[in-house]
């Protein structure tokens, strides 16, 4: 096992480490600070935050090596490349592969930049929603962290992702082409050539040669000054700038985020669900249920209930019955928070189903969303420490199971006329 005074000698950067066994790698993570999340695998709680295969291969491991990078953006990137080189085997056992993020460059005129989940991306390839993929980057292990990374390589290289290029005379532009992430390829601004140049520079920043990209703009920045072409020689010279002075803050915070969640985690994943009624007048009365992890809806997990035992309108009977249902399923993993819709009398007969199916100490969070007569939120109440860290989290699983709920219960009223 690693001495825990390796960890002094990590610095204080961004970057990628890797745990070792010999020349066999391990584990391969990425890192805001490599000297402080390295030394949180040293700490006493490890099993209960990271899960005890974790603990297993902190306990084989014998050396730490590591990458510093210029920001978190390129740990991010780094991270993926060399996890998909690698194979390490305690990174393929801590997540489904089918659950990653990736990010793909369509093969056509004027390509899309798009991020999709792997379990999508084995729908649309080959199926009725085909995409004709160039280049695919990945997996990304942190869906909130690429996502937000893909916003900051946006700024620096707009492209298109949904509008549609312009056939002619110049369109309207679209939304993301009036905020500066679009070049113009649905107004006619940008030629086909042009585009392919911008394309060229994100495929060669996700595979993380940014030091060659730099010399590239470099190149094309000279050449534009000695062709007296001044205007686009200013526009390369601010992209260089960008990216000498990547500003990845809100990635800092997802990495931070991620730490917090770990902590109140039942293993690597911090689950949530949500549940909703909905009924017109106790008719047709179905229940949902909404799930997210680290973050992230899991539409996989989703669950509608039709509802048996209540014959009158009552949404606290209602929800007991769901929840009596919902926990029947042993095969469902528990979720660390429990959202529902409503006050302490809906807070008391979700305490009173998870006492008696689990006992005392269940150890779940249960927090519940109130709401005004034009049903929006009014307040939260619960554990007021999860309140404080989940609250955006907790308003949209709220809001995405009333969604959901009101979906289902239409299509039984339609099927039922």
């Amino acid at each position: 096992m690693i001495p825990i005074n390796q960890t002094k000698k990590l610095p204080d950067a961004a970057g990628v480490y890797l745990f070792k066994k010999g020349k066999e790698i391990l584990y391969i993570g990425k890192a805001t600070s490599l000297r402080d999340r390295v030394r949180s695998y040293f700490s006493a709680d490890l099993a209960n935050t990271r899960g005890q295969f974790i603990v297993d291969m902190v306990g084989k491991a014998e050396k730490i090596d590591y990458f510093k990078t210029d920001s978190v953006l390129e740990a991010i990137i780094l991270e993926s490349n060399l996890i998909k080189k690698y194979q390490p085997k305690y990174n393929t056992k801590e997540k489904d592969d089918k659950s990653y993020n990736y990010v793909i460059i369509t093969k056509e005129d004027f390509p899309r930049v798009l991020l999709i989940r792997g379990r999508e991306l084995e729908a649309k390839v080959g199926g009725v929603h085909e995409l004709n993929i160039k280049y695919k980057f990945g997996p990304y292990p942190n869906g909130s962290a690429i996502k937000e990374g893909l916003k900051i390589i946006r700024k620096i290289f707009p492209f298109r992702d949904k509008c549609n290029p312009s056939k002619g005379s110049p369109w309207k532009p679209c939304f993301n082409r009036q905020i500066g992430l679009c070049p113009g390829v649905c107004s006619g601004e940008i030629s086909k050539t042009d585009y392919a140049d911008t394309i060229r520079n994100i495929k060669m920043f996700f595979e993380g040669k940014k030091k060659n990209l730099i010399k590239k703009l470099e190149r094309q920045m000279k050449e534009f000054a000695k062709n007296r072409e001044f205007e686009k020689a200013g526009k390369v010279k601010k992209t260089l700038f960008a990216l000498n002075h990547i500003q990845d803050v809100a990635l800092i915070k997802k990495s931070e985020e991620e730490i917090v969640e770990n902590v109140f985690s039942r293993g690597a994943v911090f689950r949530m669900e949500a549940f909703d009624v909905a009924h017109i007048s106790g008719t047709n009365t179905v229940g949902a249920m909404v799930v997210s992890e680290n973050g992230e809806l899991k539409k996989s997990d989703y669950r509608k209930f039709k509802i048996r035992g209540v014959k009158i309108p009552n949404d606290t009977a209602t929800l007991k019955e769901i929840l009596e249902r919902r926990l029947k399923h042993k095969e469902w993993r528990l979720p660390d928070v429990i959202v529902y819709d409503g006050g302490i009398a809906h807070r008391n007969a979700v305490l009173e189903i998870f006492k008696k199916d689990l006992g005392e100490n269940h150890g779940m969070k249960i927090i519940g969303v109130v709401k005004d007569e034009r049903h929006k939120p009014k307040k939260i109440i619960g554990e007021a420490e999860i309140i404080k860290k989940h609250k955006k989290q907790i308003l949209l699983l709220n809001s995405e199971a009333h969604r959901f709920a009101i979906s289902f219960h239409r299509q039984l009223r339609n099927l039922n006329r």
